[in-house]
């Protein structure tokens, strides 16, 4: 029944989602692009309350997800937060369980493009307040005199004025920006700019490779798939992308290993090589439209090329393009996956000084997380010899503050794909899948309070959107030892978020962790030295290291109005769902950050701008 269902929407979604244009349309918010990020804020948008349009060119929601072919996702594993976690279990109900889906060793989640695009077509359309106009293509942005946004909307030959209240780029490379004049970063910064002492000396506008993936099907034993052989190949340009024609690499992967890196279910592989493979260099984000094609036409090349080498210098002939995966003429993916493209000048920059110390006293942003990640900074530049060499550092896992999503000088403006307000450097980190699926859901969380505040974006409380956001499900700390499903998740959250008990943060591999800890037994010194960098004032209570409950009612950071410890004492065995309770028992991380959330609410009673900083206290 499952793969029925999805059979259906993938039905819907070839058909287009929209049921035909009509003569006007007036939504509060307008997503343009079904990108990754823009399916995420265009359903969060309306599980919100807002009524909303999400146009896309392709046929397929899911960007780089499922038109690019990246199904195979980068990160995030042991950190199911919000839409990014929803999908993953829907990839699990339809294929089996969390083994079924890792298929190669690139990722702990892959999967058919056609499932994916399926899975958000589903999502999407259980939105009563979400429409979804795909092949459908926007221009002529203005601004309405009475604040707004009028967009031209096209498909085919059929053109309408869409009014909404609030715009959210959803593009691969920021085209929404550039449409209304946003400013915006392109390229590689300096260090002077951003403080980030492994950036180039001087600016350029450098970005990442981009890659047309391709979706490969094993058609047997003994078939020949073998294509034609592509205008200009040479086999030299491949020969090193494993070391069965170069043996000078001993250390490269074997051509098997190579494709088993993007192995998926139903015998198909996808074929995103970065070593001697189908990464390509051309910077087409400020190209015209026609450039741009040029580009995607040498980039499709660079694929087949690639194709070519793999089925005869490799012996792979029964490899070929997966068929019934893509409507196109070539088989190949209805775009590029783009890794890096504009980058909004928001409210906050996020450097890669944010993710080694996010609550450092001059800019505490660690405290307006609204999105978590785990990946590695990782660049793709061997395309291009002109790129600067740069050692990333080792970074932990992070959390990305919420003034990412806003620009700094435009109003009813948001956005929910690659293009949020990081420096190059940290975009190596942001970009991939699960935390473009978070931004997406905070953009469209953020546009929905707006819209019914009836304030800018930029006014709108932080913590407020962080709340929704914890109530959706989504980690605005990237504690990996509480996930959503732990009883405490929120409540440790919110004091995680206020600095006073932070995780500790350690780099690993391909996925950085920070923990938590809240089975461990709290510190004194690090509860105090947490309410002072808040403001809250807290006596000592005495020369122990640890904390229990006499302890901590003798800080005096509480109430004196009511009997605290009887308080606690009926709280703790019930609707605190905490247990064994003792006066004189240390207490461990958990407990401290339930009663404080509890009693002392520091989260809500120490508001903070986007900065971090408090800006009042009630």
């Amino acid at each position: 029944m499952q793969q029925r269902l999805i059979v259906g929407y993938v039905l819907i979604l070839f058909l287009g989602m929209n049921p035909g244009l009509t003569a006007q349309v007036s939504v509060d918010v307008l997503v343009l692009g079904g990108g990754t990020g823009g399916t995420a804020a265009a359903i969060q948008a309306a599980r919100s309350g807002a009524s909303t349009l999400l146009v896309e060119p392709t046929p397929w929601l899911g960007g780089m997800l499922t038109a690019a072919g990246v199904s195979a996702v980068d990160g995030n594993n042991k950190l199911p937060s919000g839409l990014w976690g929803a999908f993953r279990k829907e990839l699990w109900d339809y294929y089996g369980g969390p083994d079924s889906v890792a298929t190669g060793w690139v990722s702990n989640t892959q999967f058919e493009p056609e499932v994916g695009a399926a899975i958000w077509g589903k999502m999407a359309t259980a939105e009563s307040r979400l429409r979804v106009w795909t092949g459908s293509t926007w221009a002529k942005i203005k601004v309405l005199p009475a604040g707004g946004w009028e967009v031209t909307i096209s498909q085919g030959k059929s053109k309408q004025k869409v009014q909404a209240r609030m715009l959210i780029d959803g593009t691969d490379l920021g085209d929404v920006l550039a449409a209304v004049g946003a400013p915006y970063d392109l390229g590689m910064d300096s260090r002077t700019s951003t403080g980030e002492s492994m950036a180039p000396e001087s600016p350029n506008k450098i970005i990442q490779d981009f890659t047309y993936v391709a979706i490969l099907q094993d058609f047997g034993a003994g078939t020949d798939q073998t294509i034609p052989m592509p205008a200009g190949y040479n086999p030299e340009d491949f020969r090193c992308s494993c070391r069965d024609k170069c043996p000078e690499q001993p250390q490269a992967v074997t051509a098997r290993q190579m494709l088993d890196y993007g192995k998926l279910p139903g015998g198909k592989y996808m074929l995103n090589w970065p070593k001697q493979g189908n990464d390509f260099y051309a910077n087409v984000v400020e190209a015209t439209p026609k450039e741009r094609q040029a580009a995607y036409a040498m980039a499709k090349l660079q694929t087949l090329r690639f194709l070519y080498f793999i089925q005869t210098e490799l012996g792979f002939r029964n490899l070929g393009l997966a068929q019934g995966v893509y409507p196109t003429p070539d088989e190949l993916p209805f775009i590029p996956y783009h890794r890096e493209g504009r980058r909004l000048q928001g409210l906050v920059r996020m450097t890669v000084n944010n993710i080694l110390t996010p609550f450092q006293a001059e800019n505490p942003v660690g405290r307006t997380g609204i999105a978590v990640g785990d990946y590695p900074i990782d660049h793709h530049h061997t395309k291009n010899p002109a790129a600067p060499k740069i050692d990333f550092p080792a970074v932990p896992s992070f959390s990305v503050p919420l003034g990412v999503l806003i620009p700094a000088s435009m109003d009813n403006l948001l956005v929910a794909d690659k293009a949020v307000s990081v420096t190059n450097i940290v975009n190596g980190s942001t970009r991939l899948q699960p935390v473009v699926i978070q931004l997406g859901q905070a953009a469209g969380a953020l546009a929905a309070l707006a819209i019914a505040k009836n304030i800018q974006p930029r006014a709108v409380p932080v913590r407020e959107v962080q709340e929704v956001l914890l109530a959706a499900g989504v980690q605005i700390m990237p504690f990996v030892d509480v996930p959503p499903a732990d009883p405490h998740f929120a409540a440790l959250q919110r004091i995680g978020a206020t600095g006073i008990l932070q995780g500790v943060g350690v780099p690993f591999e391909w996925a950085n962790r920070t923990w938590f800890y809240p089975d461990s037994i709290a510190s004194c010194s690090e509860l105090i030295a947490g309410l002072a960098a808040l403001g809250i004032a807290a006596d000592s209570p005495g020369e122990s290291a640890t904390i229990n409950l006499r302890h901590l009612l003798r800080m005096n950071i509480f109430s004196e109005e009511q009997d605290l410890r009887t308080l606690i004492f009926q709280q703790w065995n019930g609707a605190w769902g905490l247990s064994n309770l003792s006066a004189d028992r240390p207490l461990t991380r958990r407990e401290i950050a339930v009663i404080l959330d509890n009693l002392l609410d520091p989260f809500h009673r120490f508001p903070v701008n986007h900065q971090g900083k408090v800006i009042s206290s009630q």
